[in-house]
């Protein structure tokens, strides 16, 4: 299976694609891609009598060589992996380590050893780069191994310039460096001390090839939106904000860029309560260009939106405007009345919705019933209705005698006597 890959990667185009397909159909255990072909292996103590690559098992420095290519982030002291997860902003180093396992005491150099790397170009969650080394007096003449690199994004692999090399006990940790024909069918010739495809035997003359690559992920949309309220020119911003009836309020709308793609079209949208009144010609919007703020039209309240333009990953923009609450007789209920905003701010990455809340206290008279209180409120009891007095009748009837006669006669004696002091002072005003 593996020299089909590799006769894939060398075919030419047309030819490739035919061979892709009937490799697609093949069912192949996982353990195929990984290092091979199947060889004899050896140990530190017991090496190799013959020209071979990469096939003692207990080397100090690497362990099992026949794993031979690794991964780890550049710059790190980390252990060389076979499977790296990327970060975006980050770098990482491949490396493969060249071995002839040739006991010293033969004296036998292998030929031509070049060494291939598949990095493909492709676009995908999960990458793996292919090493090869070929020499044309080995047991075998190509080994190869791989590592893979993964992310639960897509995205490709980008060598960086420049970072090829090869070091070994001559050329240092400096190295030499390799040309980039490596990446392809052609290779590069490897050697100790020039690049002339001869390597002797023994691990005085190992070395390791190393390139860095960094990983680049798809431009992704998204965004960051909020809504604020504040009492009228105070720009002290709150989520709710306790205002008195008929009172001007600002609302903010914040919209930054937190993706790694151009956002065009940037819309902010705005839903007033039931009640709240849009303060005509209030709206602002600003940016890093406009950080004052400039006019926009009144169509944030009314659904179509305002558009305020295009932003690159990190920018920002905002926009203010002001809206009046319900007076205390357009309030709906006595008490503390919500009135939650909402803002939308749509972009072609979609949209996010945030509220900010207005409270008004409407005052209501002693016993005021407005519709929609339910019965038993305290701020809404009825006055009991006056119930009509109903006549009692005496337990005792009037008393009849002498008293009563008495006081019959000193009131009628009155009476006389109070009519005739009248006469008199009327006669002696008319002279009579």
């Amino acid at each position: 299976m593996r020299k089909l890959i590799s006769l894939i990667r060398r075919a030419p185009k047309r030819t490739s694609a035919v061979l892709a397909i009937v490799a697609a159909v093949l069912v192949v255990p996982a353990t195929l891609f990984a290092w091979g072909p199947s060889r004899p292996t050896y140990t530190i103590e017991n090496p190799a009598d013959h020209i071979t690559f990469n096939s003692i098992t207990n080397n100090p420095n690497i362990g099992d060589e026949r794993n031979f290519v690794g991964i780890r982030e550049t710059g790190t002291t980390n252990q060389w992996s076979d499977n790296m997860t990327v970060q975006a902003g980050k770098s990482y180093t491949v490396r493969m380590y060249v071995h002839n396992n040739a006991a010293s005491n033969l004296n036998l150099v292998a030929h031509d050893v070049t060494a291939k790397f598949n990095l493909p170009t492709t676009t995908g969650k999960s990458i793996r780069v292919d090493g090869f080394i070929d020499s044309s007096n080995s047991a075998q003449p190509e080994i190869y191994d791989d590592a893979t690199f993964t992310n639960a994004q897509d995205f490709n692999l980008a060598y960086v310039s420049g970072s090829l090399k090869y070091e070994n006990n001559f050329f240092g940790a400096a190295g030499i460096a390799l040309p980039e024909s490596i990446f392809t069918s052609t290779g590069a010739k490897l050697g100790y001390d020039k690049l002339d495809g001869n390597i002797p035997g023994c691990f005085q003359y190992a070395g390791y090839v190393t390139f860095t690559v960094q990983p680049q992920f798809a431009p992704t949309s998204q965004f960051t939106m909020s809504k604020m309220v504040s009492k009228h020119g105070d720009n002290k911003w709150v989520k709710s904000y306790a205002a008195q009836p008929g009172e001007i309020v600002d609302y903010l709308i914040q919209y930054k860029n937190v993706g790694t793609a151009q956002e065009d079209n940037v819309t902010f949208r705005d839903t007033l309560p039931t009640g709240m009144t849009y303060v005509a010609g209030s709206t602002v919007f600003g940016n890093s260009t406009t950080p004052s703020g400039v006019k926009a039209t009144d169509d944030i309240a009314n659904g179509t939106g305002i558009n305020v333009g295009s932003y690159a990953p990190g920018a920002n923009a905002w926009s203010i405007f002001s809206a009046q609450t319900p007076t205390n007789d357009q309030l709906a209920a006595c008490g503390v009345n919500t009135l939650v905003n909402t803002a939308k701010v749509t972009t072609g990455g979609g949209s996010i919705q945030d509220t900010a809340n207005v409270t008004v206290d409407k005052t209501c008279q002693p016993n005021e019933c407005l519709p929609g209180i339910p019965v038993g409120d305290a701020r809404c009891t009825p006055t009991p209705p006056t119930t009509p007095t109903t006549p009692t009748t005496p337990t005792q009837l009037p008393h009849t005698g002498i008293g009563s006669d008495v006081a019959t006669f000193l009131g009628l004696g009155s009476l006389i006597a109070s009519i005739g002091y009248y006469v008199a002072s009327r006669r002696a005003t008319l002279g009579l």
